[in-house]
């Protein structure tokens, strides 16, 4: 069962198995050998198949129940299309009962309306719509030259329609024309004298037709629509449309995937499955990434087209953009990992390849919609430093019962009336003189371990509202403080330490008496956590710490240190470690800082000579801290994962290209749309993995893909930023650009670093290949 499958409700359950329905239908019906046939010797559109395919109401599910239809709308028209991504068909789906249907629907009511409609809907016609005329053409406004001249009772179309589906094997067309300037929607049927058809020449076996009209006669009555209706109709149909090709081009891309991961798993090269090859996992990993990717992104599309229909045309742009992308991705790889026979054409993937070569090209590539979507997009909108903060309740509310958006307004408003202004998006890392004051702040309001039960003094947020703590947190720019304690150690021994351990540390974390820091990662073990030699010995009471540790996050700062430490040199890696607390005043403890790349001391290696620990600083059970360090690392990915990051860098972006013109620029608008919609996937997808945590479940290994997407989208926009600041792009403190002050390279040195902890991107993509794709060793 797949991430997404795992999070149904109902409504989506339903839609699953309406896909699976269609799914298996089509296996029955159209094998895809029709579909290789089709591409050789372009053969007639086939009316019996098609029937049938209406007679399980593939035509009828946009149509509403009181006109004779299905009623069921967009999503499970987007569940048949991404069937027949997974099994391509040589009839066009997408194009006759999703764009056609949608165009009917929205035009107003009449006998002949009504007609066609229920003729489609039953598959006794079919119908095409006819309104593109040149390249690149995303709206019917963009191109109005094909021209209806009224003749007495008649009309006389003429002009040019291109990309049609279907070609002479259609009855007929919903033209667009333009009457005085006017645009129109007429019913052309086949077989109208002064029409031509000719065929488009395609390469994935979907006709297309070019519709030439010269003095075509129709009654005046076959007008359907015209004016702003028209218009309407047209850009809802296009748009419906583009919806249920991301869904098709998302299920190409999902079944490409599994036929190569099975050819990867089974393919043996010199002695070996070439899955082994750590390059094609990783290789493989991405193109999962951009599969989930797409999914994710749709299905967030689909939710918020339930809440707001009118943002359609931003949605529709969207998912076409990512799932375009996506497909064309996965199944270029998929070709290059199949080798030699994998260009031939006697193999299936060929077939998804030249399906999403087909489904971007058609209605607006994915660059294409990028930038619409950047036009269609409103610059999002900071809190105001200066709003009217409110009263903020006392610690003793209940978070809990509050609304999500009183919640986050009282969070805002604490944060207005109590977080310094000079402290807001710091450039660095701070040190705990600078947040001191801060942390006592939120500890006197008792905010300072928002996850934390109430009987240890948190504010016991359930997972919905820890995860909009986080968010509203990070869009004020409030500063991370020294919160190992907090965020790790807490939870930890909340959860796995003795009353004793409970009694003595937690009080002191909350207080800012004790400040912790981590000691995993070691000179020769920094992702490889298994193969630490921080090595604690059993003496009596104590335990004799010797070893170090690296890259410890302000250990200068800490008064204590939690370790993984070797407990048994004769284990196993993972089952000979243990979590141990030290006091970093114990005799025999070295702290040396490390200068960063940007010269702060933010790291520090801690070296451990015969360090005495007492053994009552165990935290569970001995040789057991394996189990609470994976525990850790799966919270620290998701809140690495956040978006918020990336979002205050493309603000920062956004803002140097208003001030600085760059948006005149075609090159920039198009890198900054799509970093736009790298990050507003990267939201989608976080939504899904924080979904795990908002019922409670732990996170799945694939959270590792939210890592990855997250940290490397940050360092896209960050690096962007230094490269369009041009001479301030080594400034690394705030400057003054054009009125706008700005730390333009500050994003581009935090962003190095977050591929590399929490386990770099490199091992992320081992994890997900070994337990997510389930690839050979």
């Amino acid at each position: 069962m797949t991430m997404t499958e795992a999070l149904l409700d109902p409504v989506r359950e339903e839609v699953r198995t309406f896909r699976h329905s269609a799914l298996d239908l089509l296996r029955g019906e159209s094998p895809l050998q029709r579909l290789r046939e089709e591409v050789r010797t372009e053969r007639q559109f086939d009316r019996a198949l098609w029937q049938r395919l209406a007679d399980s109401g593939w035509s009828a599910l946009l149509v509403p129940e009181a006109l004779g239809g299905l009623g069921l709308g967009v999503r499970h028209a987007c569940a048949v299309a991404s069937a027949v991504g997974e099994h391509p068909l040589p009839e066009p789906y997408v194009g006759l009962c999703v764009q056609t249907v949608a165009a009917l629907v929205r035009l107003p009511a009449s006998a002949l309306r009504d007609e066609l409609l229920a003729d489609v809907a039953d598959g006794g016609r079919v119908i095409a719509l006819a309104w593109q005329e040149r390249l690149g053409q995303l709206s019917e406004a963009e191109c109005r030259q094909t021209r209806a001249e009224r003749d007495g009772d008649d009309v006389l179309l003429y002009g040019d329609k291109r990309w049609v589906c279907l070609g002479d094997s259609a009855d007929g067309w919903l033209i667009s024309a333009c009457d005085d300037e006017s645009p129109g929607v007429y019913w052309l049927p086949q077989g109208t004298p002064g029409v031509r058809v000719s065929t488009e020449e395609r390469l994935e076996g979907l006709p297309l037709a070019r519709i030439t009209l010269d003095g075509a006669r129709l009654p005046a009555a076959f007008r359907l629509a015209s004016g702003t209706p028209a218009a309407a109709a047209i850009e809802l149909a296009n748009d419906t449309a583009r919806l249920a090709q991301a869904a098709e081009l998302t299920g190409a891309a999902r079944r490409a995937h599994e036929i190569t991961l099975d050819y990867l798993k089974t393919r043996v090269q010199f002695g070996k499955p070439i899955g082994a090859n750590q390059a094609l996992q990783h290789r493989m990993v991405d193109a999962l990434l951009q599969l989930e990717l797409a999914e994710s992104t749709l299905e967030q599309v689909l939710r918020e087209l339930d809440a707001d229909p009118d943002a359609l045309p931003r949605l529709a742009s969207r998912a076409k953009a990512r799932a375009a992308h996506a497909a064309r991705f996965v199944t270029r790889l998929a070709i290059q990992f199949h080798g030699a026979i994998g260009y031939t054409d006697e193999h299936d993937i060929g077939l998804y390849f030249k399906r999403a070569l087909g489904g971007n090209a058609w209605l607006g590539n994915a660059a294409a919609h990028r930038l619409r979507y950047l036009c269609l997009s409103s610059p999002a909108v900071e809190h105001a430093t200066d709003e009217d903060p409110g009263d903020v309740p006392s610690p003793d509310t209940d978070w809990n019962a509050l609304g999500d958006e009183q919640f986050r307004r009282t969070v805002r408003a604490f944060f207005a009336r109590h977080y310094p202004d000079a402290l807001r998006f710091p450039p660095r890392r701070l040190r705990w003189h600078e947040v001191r004051d801060w942390y006592l702040t939120l500890s006197r309001q008792g905010w300072l371990a928002p996850a934390w039960p109430r009987e240890h003094g948190g504010m016991a947020l359930a997972p919905e509202k820890l995860l909009a703590f986080m968010e509203e947190s990070e869009a004020w720019g409030v500063a991370r403080t020294p919160d190992q304690g907090i965020i790790n150690l807490g939870p930890v021994l909340i959860r796995y330490g003795t009353p004793e351990q409970r009694q003595t540390y937690l009080p002191r974390i909350l207080s800012g008496e004790h400040v912790w820091c981590q000691g995993y990662s070691e000179p020769n073990a920094g992702s490889d956590l298994a193969s630490l030699r921080t090595e604690a010995l059993a003496d009596g009471q104590d335990f004799v710490v010797n070893g170090q540790k690296i890259w410890t996050t302000l250990a200068q700062d800490a008064t204590h240190i939690f370790l993984l430490v070797r407990t048994d040199k004769a284990a196993r890696k993972q089952a000979g470690i243990s979590f141990l607390l030290v006091d970093l005043a114990t005799p025999g403890i070295t702290v040396r800082p490390i200068r960063n790349i940007h010269g702060d001391e933010e790291f520090c290696e801690v070296f451990f000579d015969d360090v005495r620990v007492p053994q009552a600083n165990l935290v569970g059970e001995l040789n057991q801290g394996w189990t609470i360090a994976k525990a850790l690392l799966g919270f620290e990915r998701i809140f690495v994962g956040s978006p918020q990051q990336s979002r205050y860098a493309l603000h920062q972006l956004r803002a140097l290209g208003q001030t600085s013109a760059a948006f005149e620029q075609a090159d920039f608008r198009a890198r900054y749309a799509e970093l736009l919609l790298d990050t507003e996937d990267l939201g989608a997808l976080y939504e899904r993995f924080s979904d795990f945590v908002k019922r409670g479940r732990p996170l799945p290994p694939d959270v590792s893909l939210l890592k990855i997407w997250a940290t490397e989208t940050y360092g896209r926009i960050s690096d962007q930023l230094a490269e369009s600041a041009a001479e301030a792009g080594s400034a690394y403190g705030q400057v003054d650009l054009g009125g706008v002050r700005l730390a333009p390279l500050a994003p581009l040195m935090n962003a190095i670093i977050t591929t590399i902890y929490g386990g770099t991107n490199e091992v992320q993509r081992n994890i997900v290949a070994k337990q997510v794709l389930g690839l050979p060793a």
